[in-house]
């Protein structure tokens, strides 16, 4: 009997963190079949020699919600290494997404999607459904998004629930994890998520417990509030009865550097305690957001339409700016994709304001009226001894915090974070090479690690019987090839990836195949 393919000649590194060895690997019928010297034949051969196999990656925080209906090649991310991707963070979930918040989206969200793209899912099985049918490069497995809950049920309000509301978004994230949704996540800084309290979360936790699933937080703010930031996601955690996973662990704005000695001592007291908390980390000493989240939390009260009423309104404008959350100097912000001004893509706001010969906060203003309010940056504001103090921690995961995306089509004009491109290669790449980690506790963070805290039974790790995603790299040659001047750049010494035993990436080049699957909880 041939096997479907043999991969030949490669050194091992199984995801569970154990050395390099030397092994073939069988794969057929879209399994991991066999590990070992001498396995026979089979009917392709792919030749390892040099060259790492590895698990495929999973990036346990990805925007790729949408990105994924728009191009399901995927390539940002598959080139990578990335196989496996976990969609609905910060809050926001492309599910459930009904009459209001569809009529809301199609006004505010049309900056990211073509002008012929359709919204044209309500539930969660809807949107992972429409996943399978159309194809995918890559796996999605989906949580459900706390703001985007609470949009569908109150809007964009700033107020607390009623009991009834608070009972109807119960029935929503109820509804989300029995159609295969892997937990909630919150943004605990972007409006409507802000606006829930730590009871509400805490509610709404408890649902997700019934179903063994995970809270993901990007708390309530990673600068002067971080500590106690950290501690009210462990809380509602620990009352909630979930695991929990804390979103691109960082310290920002420079008075806050340093802060991660006592944020990661934190997640040290309360796994004592009993809470299964780990994080997720981007290599990068930059952060990406919306330019909205750099206004007061009252200028959001009421959505995008309300915050345009708000903008025009010079009273209320000067009070944004003495309001302004802006931790960074107006040149260390990025527009990444302005898509109404692309002239300003890849500039920060000093360089907008003189070419629009205005201030830099009143430059600021203009272009969020511009686009809509729709203005996705970059931000430097981080420590690169943070970051690598944050990467050695054993309970820290690889999330690329991006979306698969790439030089073509509706993000040709983009000048993104790099981040998108290069990840997981930049780990391996750079911080390995710099002695940070070890190659297979790096391998770990991106393989067995996230499969482990997502509950994957049969991903992550090479094992006989497992699924065949796998990553083929050559440990000298990869590396991150994008940077923030010049971000849409594919990565360097990734030859293969294999996604259910099929071939997507072959030397180095997409070969069309979409063989990906919209995982779900049991």
């Amino acid at each position: 009997m041939a096997y479907d393919i043999l991969i030949k000649n490669g050194k091992v590194i199984d995801g569970a963190g154990n050395p390099w060895y030397k092994a073939d690997v069988a794969i057929e019928k879209g399994k991991l079949v066999a590990l070992g010297r001498d396995l026979g034949k089979a009917d392709r051969i792919i030749d390892a020699k040099s060259h790492i196999v590895s698990p495929g990656f999973i990036d346990i925080h990805s925007h790729s919600d949408l990105p994924v209906l728009i191009d399901p090649m995927a390539h940002s991310k598959i080139r990578q290494g990335v196989t496996t991707e976990v969609v609905g963070q910060c809050g926001n979930s492309a599910a459930p997404m009904y009459k209001s918040l569809r009529e809301y989206r199609e006004t505010y969200s049309r900056n990211s999607v073509p002008d012929d793209f359709e919204l044209n899912w309500t539930d969660m099985k809807s949107y992972l459904d429409l996943l399978d049918k159309q194809g995918i490069a890559l796996n999605i497995a989906a949580v459900v998004g706390h703001g985007t809950v609470r949009a569908n049920v109150i809007g964009h309000d700033n107020r607390p629930p009623t009991d009834a509301e608070l009972n109807e978004m119960r029935g929503h994230i109820r509804d989300a994890m029995e159609q295969g949704a892997y937990g909630m996540s919150t943004g605990l800084i972007y409006p409507p998520s802000v606006y829930g309290d730590q009871a509400e979360i805490t509610a709404l936790n408890k649902v997700v417990s019934d179903y063994d699933g995970i809270y993901f937080s990007h708390i309530r703010g990673e600068g002067d509030t971080l500590l106690d930031a950290v501690i009210e996601a462990c809380e509602i955690g620990k009352d909630g009865g979930t695991s929990v996973q804390i979103a691109h662990f960082k310290a920002s704005g420079v008075g806050n550097w340093g802060k991660t000695k006592e944020s990661l001592a934190l997640i040290e007291k309360y796994r004592i305690m009993g809470v299964e908390v780990t994080f997720d980390q981007y290599p990068y000493i930059a952060s990406s957001t919306g330019l909205t989240a750099l206004l007061p939390h009252w200028a959001h009260d009421g959505g995008a339409t309300k915050m345009l009423e708000v903008l025009i309104d010079p009273v209320k404008v000067e009070r944004i700016k003495k309001e302004l959350r802006l931790n960074y100097g107006w040149d260390k912000i990025l527009v990444t994709n302005a898509k109404n001004n692309p002239q300003y893509n890849g500039k920060n706001i000093q360089e907008v304001s003189e070419m629009m010969k205005m201030d830099a906060f009143e430059a600021y203003i203009k272009l969020l009226i511009m686009e809509n309010t729709q203005v996705p940056s970059v931000m430097f504001g981080m420590d690169e001894a943070d970051v690598r103090r944050v990467m050695r921690s054993p309970y820290g995961m690889v999330g690329s915090d991006g979306s698969a995306i790439s030089p073509q089509g509706i993000w040709a004009n983009m000048v993104p974070h790099p981040r998108l491109y290069g990840t997981f290669p930049r780990v391996l790449g750079y911080y390995v090479k710099e002695g940070v980690l070890s190659l297979p506790e790096a391998v770990r963070k991106m393989t067995g690690a996230p499969a482990q805290k997502m509950g994957f039974k049969d991903r992550g790790l090479l094992r006989e019987g497992f699924i065949a995603d796998i990553t083929v790299f050559h440990p000298d040659e990869v590396q991150d090839v994008a940077t923030f001047t010049d971000p849409q750049r594919y990565a360097a010494g990734i030859p293969y990836v294999l996604v259910n035993g099929e071939v997507v990436i072959e030397k180095a080049e997409h070969t069309g195949a979409l063989p990906g699957k919209a995982l779900k909880r049991a």
